[in-house]
């Protein structure tokens, strides 16, 4: 491994060539240039394909327990700032556990920019490797699956690699893992802020027309915003928190977000709720963790995928309309489509590899997606889904419907 070549200041030229190293379950030892917060972390290795978004993605709740390979090599151009983040509660530190890049992060250039995005990892605890093959780690992934791995970072380049080996074998995996906890929120709190607009910022909703209860699993901000720009009031409550609570707030809609982790050990306390909203009769919006804990309180099943979907460029089809989406994907296990029952019917479907994406309850206000319609990577192809709900919900109170957009 050789020290690339550059004019940085900060470069000291007589640190260890090997500052960081990235060790898979199966003893494989990959070595690179650490960044980010020193220390180890421990998670499963996916790859997200994103060009943009990087700020987002490492603050997304639903990467808990995950280490993000970026296939983009340039990661960090564009800095970092204190809107783009997307975990609702920003005193604690839930999201991605390791980041690797291909390149070492730059300086930024971009009007938003606040800061570098090494600094801001460092502070946020989250460890990174770059100066390794991304296209090779990638490669790994999809054809033998995400690994487990310990990634560290010293810049002393001291590791203990067969300590790093064990904990990497020893660490169980996302199947079987609830992580809901580590994301959700303590206490029940009402959401007003609204959709980012250009030379405005972000706006304030001022005259509600309806109330949607918010179960929090991890949800990310952005999907509040656009809760709250369809004209809902918005109270988000913890994970935990019974059906019968719920209800006793009089919501007009229940919104279930998205999340890490196994989507059936979380539906062990999760799942008996969801089935006691839906026989409530009021109109039920999933997305993510959200829709496939739907679906097995529907009595479908989740597996686990191989590579998973991680990304801004995925197409699915809205079988419903007819259309194509480009999505923002971040899951690793999928409701299996063979085992919907009677009565559910499979609205979305992944074109990359016909994986489910969406389902609906036949005669009943309740429906789900598997990707991220508030991520915008068409940029606003999804957004139409935040007007299906609310028109649901205008259904019910007897109102006319308005043109899904």
């Amino acid at each position: 491994m050789t020290m690339e070549t550059g004019t940085r200041a900060d470069i000291n030229w007589a640190a260890p060539t090997v500052t960081a190293v990235l060790v898979l379950a199966d003893g494989t030892v990959i070595e690179g240039r650490g960044f980010g917060a020193r220390g180890t972390a421990v998670g499963e290795v996916c790859f997200n394909t994103a060009m943009t978004g990087y700020q987002e993605i490492f603050t997304d709740p639903s990467y808990a327990g995950q280490i993000i390979t970026f296939t983009f090599p340039h990661i960090g151009n564009v800095g970092t700032n204190d809107e783009d983040i997307e975990k609702v509660d920003l005193e604690t530190v839930a999201g991605a556990r390791g980041s690797i890049f291909k390149t070492d992060v730059t300086d930024p250039s971009n009007y938003r920019a606040a800061g570098r995005l090494d600094a801001w990892l460092a502070a946020r605890g989250i460890v990174g490797i770059c100066g390794i093959d991304t296209r090779a780690l990638t490669a790994l992934i999809r054809e033998k699956g995400m690994p487990n791995a310990v990634i560290a970072h010293d810049p002393d380049g001291e590791f203990d690699l067969e300590a790093l080996k064990r904990e990497a074998a020893a660490w169980p995996g996302l199947v079987g893992m609830d992580l809901v906890p580590m994301v959700t929120t303590a206490d029940r709190f009402e959401w007003h802020e609204t959709p980012w607009q250009w030379d405005e910022g972000f706006g304030r909703q001022q005259a509600p027309r309806y109330h949607v209860v918010a179960v929090d699993y991890g949800v990310k901000r952005n999907i509040l915003r656009l809760l709250a720009g369809a004209g809902c009031r918005v109270t988000v409550v913890p994970a935990t928190t019974p059906a019968d609570d719920i209800l006793a707030l009089s919501p007009d809609g229940i919104f279930l977000s998205n999340g890490p982790g196994d989507p059936a050990a979380t539906g062990a306390y999760a799942v008996p709720e969801i089935r006691k909203l839906m026989d409530s009769g009021r109109p039920l919006f999933g997305i993510c963790l959200g829709h496939q804990m739907l679906a097995i309180a529907l009595g479908a099943a989740t597996v686990k995928m191989a590579q998973g979907h991680h990304g801004a460029n995925h197409p699915v089809k809205d079988h419903t309309t007819g259309k194509v989406e480009i999505t923002s994907m971040n899951h690793g296990f999928t409701v299996d489509s063979a085992t919907l029952p009677a009565g559910v019917e499979e609205t979305h479907v992944s074109l990359f590899d016909g994986s489910n994406c969406g389902l609906r309850l036949k005669g009943r206000p309740v429906f789900s997606v598997q990707y991220h319609p508030e991520a915008s990577p068409g940029p606003q192809d999804s957004h139409y889904l935040f007007t299906r709900f609310v028109n649901l919900i205008r259904a019910r109170k007897g109102e006319a419907a308005v043109a899904e957009r």
